[in-house]
């Protein structure tokens, strides 16, 4: 008799594995089509904005330029993803577009639309609230909470060489190492440097409460002439991940 009792603990246990294996594929299953459902979600919706929207002013024409570039490559991320990590980098990527297209809309006079989700990558990094014009190895460098034809570049807010650097719109995308001068990565953080000095940082005066605190925390800046830039940071999600950042690896755009 002992033996039949010990067949059905086998079988048991068997009929156990088997059960938890199946839940298992299941929950991923359903994880991974809440994921691809999400990202999708939010690629057409920006779809239909950058489909839809035109516009003759500088700054208009380059953040649904850019918006376009998010579009195109959340797609191409979109064809490759075969897990929810890569679907939420997807859902970066068109969260991130469509940041552009609230800036482009904003640019225009119109409703913006509604609020999106904070981006990732924009975490702590404040936003502009004051202009600031500086000079840099004999080029001017302006930042500011509003376009204009002077700051017709917009950035949805990151961090550049791991330093944050807040949303607003600027005169030159400098953030790209190959705009920021012939000294490169330098050149950019010179300009970070000198745009987002300590002088500037404080709440009310230049930078809102956020900003302030990734000043502080975010980046370890400190108390010199330092501030900065970027993307998700590296090993966050690194974004605003398209100015140079990087989508792989756990990264939603590194640096900026």
């Amino acid at each position: 008799m002992e033996w039949i009792w010990l067949l059905a603990l086998v079988v048991i246990i068997i009929a156990a594995l088997v059960y938890y294996q199946r839940s298992l594929a299941a929950r991923r299953e359903r994880e991974l089509g809440d994921a691809r459902a999400e990202a999708l979600r939010w690629y057409e919706r920006l779809g239909g904005q950058v489909m839809n929207l035109h516009g003759d002013e500088p700054a208009v024409r380059q953040a649904l330029a850019d918006a376009g570039e998010r579009y195109t490559a959340a797609g191409s991320q979109l064809e490759q993803a075969r897990t929810p990590r890569q679907y939420e980098l997807a859902r970066e990527t068109a969260l991130e577009g469509l940041t552009y297209v609230r800036a482009a809309r904003t640019a225009m006079g119109i409703d913006p639309g509604p609020e999106l989700p904070t981006l990732a990558s924009a975490r702590g990094a404040g936003t502009l609230t004051k202009e600031r014009t500086v000079d840099v190895q004999g080029q001017r460098y302006t930042a500011g909470p509003q376009p204009s034809n002077s700051t017709p570049y917009y950035y949805p807010g990151g961090h550049y060489q791991g330093r944050p650097v807040p949303s607003g719109w600027y005169s030159t995308p400098w953030w790209k190492p190959a705009l920021a001068g012939a000294a490169g990565a330098v050149g950019g953080l010179l300009i970070a440097d000198a745009l987002f000095s300590p002088a500037f940082a404080d709440p009310g005066y230049g930078y809102d409460a956020g900003y302030q605190e990734g000043f502080q925390d975010g980046a370890g800046w400190d108390g010199g002439a330092d501030d900065g830039m970027g993307g998700a940071d590296g090993g966050d999600y690194g974004g605003g991940a398209w100015c140079g950042g990087d989508f792989g690896g756990g990264d939603f755009g590194g640096d900026f």
